[in-house]
């Protein structure tokens, strides 16, 4: 059954209209994929290519799903040899051949009968009748739901159970490359058997994959795991458990000046913050429909015999902060006049994510939110929405991120009741209301269909960092059942009770996953307002060290982060350990310099600055600092 997924990052708009009661859902699995742009196509064409080739070399092969993906796409396979990076070059040999020999790819729609019979001969992912069935595809035949067309595509000798889309013909597939193997349970069930999965990539062109395998060796220089450690920002301990980071004071510094920035920006926005628990009762994640949808996701329930209460009460870890602040509204008695009311709160969310999900600070069970909900009366949703559109524009401009897009997910009306909410008028009208905003406000976005979450349309917020890397920074989401399921309500203007419209809004996601990107966004090198240390004062002999303290003494009494280098090195080896840690800017301290009053300075991007009068520094620093800069 769906369920409601708030994902870490996301912004949801909860709209909720009168007469609303119950919306009508009627689950239903649904195997026909979203449409392919042709990036996509074409990779999925390749791991058709790619599955020809290890049958090629290994016939007894058998395979279960070779989907495209963000970053190019693989192909599950069950085979005894075990395939490792020594076997590509025969691998893309083999490939390589069945490109040249331009093989058309051939679609063929058949019955379900027919279908199990080739499955049940080995046909299905192979290249011909063999004497074990595709007990995979088999699998798959008996999970598409019946009345749904069955097809197959050919290319050459090669057969596979197959929905599409492929490119006409194998010589259309570009440039590609295998990349690396792994590990992966059928169905992604540890109660299924465990395959190989064969990666690799492809672009249309042969510059296009020698770019991105380019942008693959400068993110490896800037992964946000890799820098955490070296720039000693954060780290985690199996003792504390997996998922759950431990912020070191550099990086304590990061989440401090992140939260500071939001809270200034929403405060002259007119958002009111709040402070709800880390935990609550059973009976408030089933209001809000997370449980038992969401369950899986949560970590498990806590259960409390309290002295004098016969029924046990069961607890659960915050897993997402809109029930808490749904609850702060219902709290008061609200008036038309008091709306909007936007709630703010950093508030620590925890969620269960699998381990084999884990990544640094991008998959996290511990997760810190730039949270808030506003209500506001349906004539006054696009002005919020519009404001909220403005906030990431202006966060986007300070953070240097020149490239970004929205993506706007629609429903399809053929599937209302299957896998949208049927209600249709409400997903023409909330739809409308979301695209109106995004058109009047000269947002970048596309439209595509069909690609909505069952309970309303969706906005993917994407951008990219500094290297052309792709980040989903947040998702908007449009329910329309929550708020009814709280009895939220406000008094109009004609002394009648009406439910408000809820926008869920998260424009830096969580720190964890919003320092991740800014690590490899500026692969270390943070602007000197977000740098954790912004100054280092590098004193040349133990003779002027009291006035290098002075110095440290004077910036910090500016609100500037600096501290002094008192170790016995060398100024040159302290000015490697400074440049190492990425500060920002460099303070060197002799005899000259104290009898002068001017300080010399090295910058991070600019190395010697020369000599400076200390005033002219402190008031330059300190206007960097206060505007934001993002040089």
């Amino acid at each position: 059954m769906s369920r409601v997924a708030f994902l870490p990052g996301q912004i949801v708009l909860i709209l909720h209209f009168k007469n609303i009661k119950n919306p009508k859902i009627h689950p239903k699995k649904i195997s026909q994929p979203a449409s392919m742009t042709e990036l996509e196509t074409l990779r999925h064409s390749c791991a058709h290519i790619l599955a020809n080739a290890i049958l090629a070399l290994w016939p007894e092969a058998q395979f279960a799903a070779g989907p495209p993906t963000n970053n190019g796409f693989y192909y599950d396979v069950d085979l005894p040899h075990r395939i490792t990076p020594d076997d590509f070059e025969r691998l893309e040999k083999e490939m390589e051949k069945i490109i040249q020999a331009a093989q058309p790819f051939q679609c063929e729609v058949i019955s379900r009968e027919r279908a199990l019979e080739m499955g049940l001969s080995g046909e299905l992912a192979g290249l011909g009748a063999r004497s074990r069935p595709s007990h995979f595809k088999l699998d798959i035949i008996k999970r598409i739901p019946l009345g749904e067309p069955i097809t197959l595509y050919r290319n050459g000798a090669f057969t596979d159970l197959c929905a599409g889309p492929h490119v006409t013909d194998t010589s259309k597939v570009g440039a590609f490359r295998l990349t690396h193997v792994a590990s992966a349970y059928y169905q992604g069930d540890e109660k299924n058997p465990q395959l190989q999965r064969i990666y690799g990539t492809a672009f249309a062109t042969k510059q296009a994959l020698e770019d991105y395998f380019n942008m693959l060796e400068e993110a490896k220089k800037r992964d946000h795991r890799k820098l955490g450690k070296e720039l000693e920002l954060f780290t985690f301990d199996e003792d504390v458990g997996p998922g759950l980071p431990l912020w070191l004071p550099r990086g304590t510094v990061l989440i401090e000046e992140l939260e500071k920035l939001a809270k200034e920006t929403e405060f002259q926005a007119g958002y009111e913050r709040v402070k709800t628990p880390h935990i609550a009762r059973e009976q408030l994640y089933k209001t809000s429909g997370h449980l038992p949808y969401y369950a899986e996701s949560m970590f498990p329930p806590m259960e409390l015999h309290e002295d004098g209460v016969k029924e046990k009460n069961i607890y659960y870890l915050k897993a997402m902060n809109c029930p808490h602040h749904h609850k702060l509204f219902a709290a008061l008695p609200r008036s038309y006049r008091d709306l909007p009311i936007r709630f703010a709160e950093y508030g620590t969310c925890y969620r269960y994510e699998q381990s084999g999900e884990l990544m640094g600070l991008m998959r996290v069970r511990a997760m810190q939110m730039n949270d808030a909900h506003i209500y506001c009366t349906e004539e006054q949703f696009a002005e919020e929405f519009r404001a909220v559109n403005e906030m990431y524009l202006k966060y986007f401009h300070i953070f240097g991120i020149t490239r970004y897009q929205m993506r706007f997910s629609t429903h399809d009306p053929s599937k209302l009741g299957q896998k949208f909410v049927d209600e249709p008028e409400l997903w023409i009208k909330t739809e409308n209301m979301v695209r109106d905003v995004l058109v009047r406000s000269g947002i970048d976005f596309v439209e595509i269909p069909n690609e909505a979450a069952f309970y309303g349309p969706k906005i993917d917020v994407q951008v990219w960092s500094a290297i052309g890397r792709e980040f989903t920074l947040a998702t908007n989401q449009v329910d329309f059942a929550v708020p009814s399921r709280f009895g939220l309500a406000y008094t109009t203007s004609e002394n009648k009770k009406e439910t408000p419209l809820c926008i869920h809004r998260a424009p830096l996601g969580t720190h964890e996953r919003f320092i991740g990107f800014l690590i490899e966004h500026f692969a270390g090198s943070f602007p000197t307002w977000l740098a954790p240390e912004q100054v280092r004062v590098l004193p040349i002999s133990d003779k002027v060290t009291a006035y290098a303290q002075t110095i440290v003494r004077e910036l910090r009494a500016l609100g500037i982060r600096s501290c002094a280098d008192l170790s016995s090195e060398k100024v040159g080896a302290k000015i490697r350990v400074a440049q190492l840690l990425k500060i920002p800017y460099m303070i060197i301290v002799g005899a000259r310099e104290e009898a002068s009053g001017e300080l010399s300075v090295r910058s991070r991007q600019n190395c010697d600055e020369g000599s400076l009068p200390k005033e002219n520094f402190y008031h330059r620093l300190k206007q960097e600092i206060e505007q934001r800069s993002a040089c």
